[in-house]
Order: C-alpha cells, then sequence, then structure tokens
C-alpha cells in the first residue's frame, strides 16, 4: 500500500483553527482560548503553506513580516515560525518540502534577504541552510540574597510599578529608539505590541500577571522590565521566584536600579531570566556571577536568502574587501563567488571572476550574519577554509560588532 501524494498549498484565513491545533499537538501545549485569540491576531494567513490529509491539517510553516536589527542597520526578515508535521506524518519528507517551497518563495518575491528562526531542536535547520547567529545566556539564580549589586554612582530615577498594557505607548518609544542599536532586535508594530504584553492567565503557569518596572528620570522613561513573580515556601520560609521576561535600559543607571529591585523582591528568593545576552552587564556588576548560573543555549538562526542583498544590508566593524566563494544547493543563484567591499558606513557585494579568498557553504554567512560569530572560529571548525593566507586575520574582525546580537522575544 502506497502513500497518497500530499499537495502544499496556500493558507487561507479560515485555517487558522486547524492549524492552531496542529501547533498546539506537536509542542504538546495545551490550548487556551485567550492565547488563540491573542495568536489569531497576528496571524499572516497569505505568508503560510500547509498541507492536509483526508481534511486535517498535518504539516505548516509559515512567517511573520518583519524587520530585524543587524550590525548597523535594520533589514526586512521573513520571520519563520508556526512549522509543525503531524505525529502520523513523520519521515515523509513533508517538512523539507515545505522548508524548500519557503524559501524558493522569500528569494523570489526579493523583499526579504533573510530569514529568522527560533528552533525547538539545534539538528534541524542546519540541513536547510540556517546557521546559529546567535546565542543566549539563561540566568537562573537560586539564592538571590547571595547577591550584591554596587550602590548607584548617581541621583536614582526613579522606579513604579504599572500594568503593562497601560505603558504600550511609552514602552514602545523606548524601544523602537534603542532597537536601532541592538541586533537581533525585531521590529514591533501595534499588532506585536499587543501580542508581547499580552498575558492569558493560562500561560502564568501559577505567577502573578506580569508587570512592568518603570524607572524614569528627568526627561521621561529611561528603562522597563517585564516581569511577574510566583509564590513558593518551604518549612524554613519563602523561596518565591522573580521571573524576568525581558529588559531595556537606555543607560547604566536605569539598568543598575531596575536590575537592584529585581534582585530585592520581598518573599523571593531565586530569578530567572532566559533570554540574557552573551555580553549581559549584569555579569559585570553582581558580586559573585557564578550565582547566576549562566546557562549557553541557542536562540536566533539566520538564513541568508540572497547573499549579495544580506551582505550589502549590514555594516562591518573594519574595512574588508574580501572575495568569499559560497555554495548553496537548494537556492543556486547564491552559489558562486562573490566580492564583498565595506566598512562601518556601508557596503556592496557582487559576483566577480576574482580568484576566492574565502570559501563557505551559505549556512556559515547566517552564523556570520548578526556579528555574534567569529570567522576564525568557524575556520577552526573547518567550516570555513581560507584560500589566501591572511584572509582570516585580515577580514575576521570585520564581521564581529561592538555589542552581541541579543535575542529579545520568541516568535
Amino acid at each position: 500500500m502506497t502513500d497518497p501524494v500530499l499537495t502544499v498549498v496556500a493558507t487561507r484565513p479560515g485555517d487558522f483553527d486547524d492549524i492552531a491545533q496542529l501547533i498546539a499537538d506537536a509542542f504538546h501545549h495545551p490550548t487556551d482560548p485567550e492565547t488563540h485569540e491573542v495568536e489569531r491576531a497576528i496571524f499572516e494567513p497569505d505568508r503560510g503553506l500547509l498541507v492536509r490529509d483526508a481534511g486535517a491539517v498535518v504539516a505548516h510553516a509559515a512567517a511573520f513580516t518583519r524587520t530585524l536589527t543587524v550590525p548597523g542597520a535594520t533589514v526586512p526578515a521573513a520571520h519563520v515560525t508556526m512549522v509543525a508535521v503531524a505525529t502520523t506524518h513523520r519521515r515523509r519528507g513533508l517538512l523539507r518540502t515545505l522548508m524548500h517551497r519557503q524559501l524558493r518563495e522569500i528569494h523570489d518575491a526579493g523583499r526579504e534577504p533573510v530569514a529568522v528562526l527560533w528552533a525547538s531542536e539545534g539538528r534541524i535547520y542546519p540541513r536547510f541552510g540556517y546557521g546559529l547567529a546567535a546565542q543566549r545566556l539563561a540566568l537562573e539564580c537560586p539564592a538571590t540574597t547571595e547577591l550584591r549589586l554596587p550602590e548607584p554612582a548617581s541621583a536614582p530615577g526613579t522606579l513604579r510599578l504599572a500594568a503593562p498594557a497601560t505603558e504600550q505607548p511609552r514602552l514602545a518609544r523606548l524601544y523602537d529608539r534603542l532597537r536601532v542599536e541592538h541586533p537581533g532586535w525585531s521590529e514591533r508594530d501595534e499588532r506585536w505590541w499587543r501580542y508581547v504584553l499580552s498575558d492569558p492567565p493560562g500561560e502564568r503557569a501559577g505567577g502573578t500577571a506580569r508587570r512592568a518596572l518603570l524607572h524614569e528620570g528627568p526627561d521621561g522613561l529611561t528603562g522597563y522590565a517585564l516581569w511577574r513573580s510566583r509564590q513558593e515556601w518551604q518549612r524554613t520560609g519563602p523561596t518565591g521566584l522573580v521571573q524576568v521576561d525581558e529588559v531595556v535600559a537606555a543607560d547604566p543607571d536605569a539598568y543598575l536600579a531596575i536590575w537592584r529591585m529585581l534582585l530585592s523582591v520581598d518573599l523571593t528568593r531565586r530569578l530567572s531570566y532566559t533570554r540574557a545576552a552573551l555580553d549581559e552587564p549584569l555579569l559585570r556588576l553582581v558580586d559573585e556571577p557564578r550565582r547566576l548560573g549562566p546557562q549557553l543555549m541557542d536562540a536566533l538562526w539566520v538564513r541568508v536568502v540572497d547573499v549579495p542583498a544580506a551582505l550589502a544590508a549590514r555594516r562591518y566593524a573594519t574595512a574588508v574587501d574580501v572575495v568569499v566563494e559560497v555554495t548553496d544547493p537548494l537556492l543556486p543563484e547564491n552559489t558562486g563567488r562573490w566580492r564583498l567591499t565595506g566598512g562601518p558606513q556601508g557596503a556592496t557585494c557582487a559576483r566577480t571572476d576574482y580568484p576566492a579568498e574565502l570559501a563557505c557553504d551559505v549556512r556559515c554567512l547566517g552564523e556570520l550574519y548578526l556579528g555574534g560569530t567569529g570567522l576564525t572560529a568557524l575556520a577552526a571548525a573547518g567550516r570555513v577554509r581560507e584560500l589566501r593566507p591572511g584572509t582570516l586575520a585580515a577580514a575576521g574582525p570585520a564581521f564581529g560588532w561592538h555589542r552581541a546580537p541579543a535575542p529579545m522575544e520568541i516568535f
């Protein structure tokens, strides 16, 4: 008996409920009516691909239309999401078919030179050319009473608590002002702010409603944190948890004041912050960084869809003029030799007949794209080949950036 041929079709608005059920089943997540409606509000049916079998949705992949901050610029990026295959239909090539078609459609549309995603498992997406472009630190501090932060060096601003939704316009203005300096942060329009600040009771895992901690100076809002707490008690006393979702600060004073409060909430002894940057300043502020329990984890995976457009769109830390030979079996338009010329002020990238100085696959370009992966590290792993001696040392610093890419939200 042979399996029927299953066809990929474009998603329609009425497909959302079936898709949401597929995602809930695939990720072992109970359905919640309020969460369901929050997610429906950001759904883009014209960017989805699905497969049905006997009427049931058995595979799906989609993308959100947003821009992504990269070193020195922002670029349109397909934010790939809602990827799943039903348990009954695994090992039939459905994921491969969806991802290949999605990449082809993104490339041919010509609007987004890169795609970006969070991976449920790191082994899945490299085979489609995605490279690990940004990592994160998960901070799990088991005893906040053992940590000390420095006293403020200047007169502090004021701190106050608020319901996040009531402060959305102010949070958005501060976020937008700072976003251009933070590789890895994504654009948030009104729909996305409503999504980010939504707080369905079914998603709280026994915690309080989410709160906004605001830091205000003479000229207005200079920082905020989104957080919640959860009561826990042992026979010997309180062991409550502070769960931090997001910290945004315009200056060191605001950053220090926010963390001083989060690490000293009454009746709590533990703190969790799972999306800290690799260069998170908190690691340099506490008197015992080991107690933060940092664990390195993957975050954003980037797929370069249009090599010349992507490499020309970002900026480079130092002057660079290098010819790279790229291989891309899924999008052969990217395969070939490309001359990249650029620096902090701009860049160009064009096909060339000059001899290649470096060689790599398109996945490596994704890993380099946000400035968080070293060119020499990829070479040491055998992933980049130096064809002209001295090129790694000369070009390597250009692909870095003065700030580590920071994952701000899971989409």
